[in-house]
């Protein structure tokens, strides 16, 4: 779900509907699919999943969703054409149009976050998010309504950063290293011993598991 957006090299592990783990599917049935590799991002943290298009040398199937149970990756599937068997060489390719907008929104939350900082203070705290190709949602408690005045300069500040093209990196670090660093981690989130932190410029620093774009200028505008 980070370096690539395509895989030509995949193998069909299993197909399964329902509880039942199947040999074939066929045009029409709605299946899910697991590869042993794949360059779809599955929906958590609040980014949703990738969609696309997996193909075999039989079938072609489009990818309505991507979810993650355990360390397993889920493509939700339904077989557009022809039929698929288990065992099968394939192919994945990502929605990159919609992938680029989810990475602009994702990207946005990380600005917004600091943006709300900057002008309501500390008391802030994340409640939870929603990144969408479309919009991204960010909740957070806060001990009062924002004002009017309050959501333009948050708008404004957010457009500044936009407008100075900064860079986005990601650095992969012990949970540890990264509270040191001063990265912003969800209070009753989960980590892993290794885990991503995403900084833009010295503006945002955050624990995070999803995808961003590179220069913050691509986000175009905030509204």
């Amino acid at each position: 779900g980070y370096d690539t957006t395509k895989v030509n090299d995949c193998k069909v592990i299993s197909i399964i509907n329902g509880a039942d783990q199947l040999e074939s599917a066929y045009a029409g049935d709605e299946v899910n699919i697991v590869l042993d590799k794949t360059p779809f991002y599955a929906e958590s943290g609040g980014q949703v999943g990738d969609t696309g298009i997996i193909e075999t040398p039989n079938a072609r199937l489009e990818v309505v969703d991507t979810l993650k149970y355990e360390k397993l990756f889920i493509h939700c599937c339904k077989v557009s054409e022809g039929s698929i068997k288990t065992g099968e060489s394939a192919k994945a390719e990502v929605d990159l149009k919609r992938r680029s907008d989810i990475k602009i929104h994702h990207s946005t939350a990380h600005l917004l976050q600091s943006a709300l900082i900057k002008v309501l203070g500390n008391a802030i705290a994340q409640a939870g998010s929603q990144v969408e190709p479309t919009r991204t949602r960010f909740d957070f408690t806060f001990d009062r309504a924002v004002s009017k005045d309050e959501i333009k300069k948050i708008e404004s500040l957010l457009n500044e950063w936009i407008s100075q093209d900064l860079t986005c990196t990601t650095q992969s670090m012990s949970i540890d290293e990264a509270k040191k660093s001063g990265a912003i981690a969800l209070f009753d989130e989960k980590y892993s011993d290794k885990v991503r932190v995403v900084s833009i410029d010295k503006i945002s620093k955050e624990l995070c598991g999803g995808t961003h774009m590179g220069h913050t200028g691509e986000i175009r505008l905030a509204k």
